[in-house]
């Protein structure tokens, strides 16, 4: 398939109008920024296009063990970008940081109180843990072992729950691994905004994408559905393909 890479904003729960996009859009890979929340395991939210997706996690995603068990144990784990990086059906490497900063864990510039999910473990009592690791909220926080694994390997796409620090809420640390990775673009999603970072680009070294809540973006940063007032007029649009075509 050589349709485009679409990259969609936190859908909490929602995935009818991803899989609408991208079989309208014959799109050869899709890629969820977290906070999925699927109501049944994600495989069967997606359907048709669970074959050519991939996600990263996001803070809400550990809200429940019935979230947990539909993301992490829905037959799709290796599609799983956190903490690694896949090559895309076009060709695209794109990496994954799924999760969010933690107090308890790490808040950066902070020091972290916990460097891996082990040492957090270890310091865990056994009625805090959940399955033989930290407690349930902090398998979607992330830990400084992982972003150092990701800095030494390279891609083309990063792709983050958090955001980088040209956002209000934003963090350096995030441009300094997408350059440490040479990324030429990041998308994330978290904050269900979509906000223009075209003026700091030169200086990220990386085009930066914000893509809203429900919201599609192409890889070229042309957005598809810009967010959720964007999603309920596209709904009555049903010849968009032929209008962005």
């Amino acid at each position: 398939m050589s349709g485009p890479v679409l990259f969609c904003g936190d859908p909490h729960g929602q995935f009818g109008h991803i899989v609408r996009a991208a079989q309208q859009l014959k799109a050869c890979a899709v890629v969820l920024l977290g906070d999925l929340q699927p109501t049944r395991p994600l495989h069967l939210e997606l359907g048709p296009i669970a074959d050519r997706t991939w996600f990263i996690h996001g803070n809400h995603d550990t809200d429940s063990e019935e979230g947990f068990r539909n993301v992490w144990d829905s037959g799709m784990a290796d599609r799983n970008l956190h903490g690694r990086v896949a090559t895309l059906p076009d060709g695209t490497r794109v990496a994954g940081l799924g999760g969010v900063f933690r107090e308890r864990v790490w808040y950066p510039p902070g020091d972290a109180r916990f460097n891996n999910h082990e040492a957090h473990l270890n310091a865990t009592g056994p009625w805090d843990r959940w399955r033989d690791g930290p407690p349930l909220r902090h398998w979607s926080s992330i830990y400084p072992e992982v972003v150092a694994e990701l800095a030494a390997m390279e891609a083309d796409v990063l792709v983050t729950h958090e955001a980088p620090a040209c956002h209000p809420n934003g963090f350096a640390l995030i441009d300094d691994l997408a350059r440490a990775m040479r990324v030429r673009a990041l998308f994330h999603g978290h904050h269900h905004d979509r906000l223009d970072y075209s003026e700091g680009w030169p200086k990220l070294g990386f085009r930066a994408f914000g893509v809203g809540l429900r919201g599609i973006t192409r890889l070229d940063g042309a957005p598809v559905v810009t967010g959720e007032l964007d999603l309920i007029r596209w709904y009555r649009r049903p010849r968009f393909v032929e209008e962005l075509e």
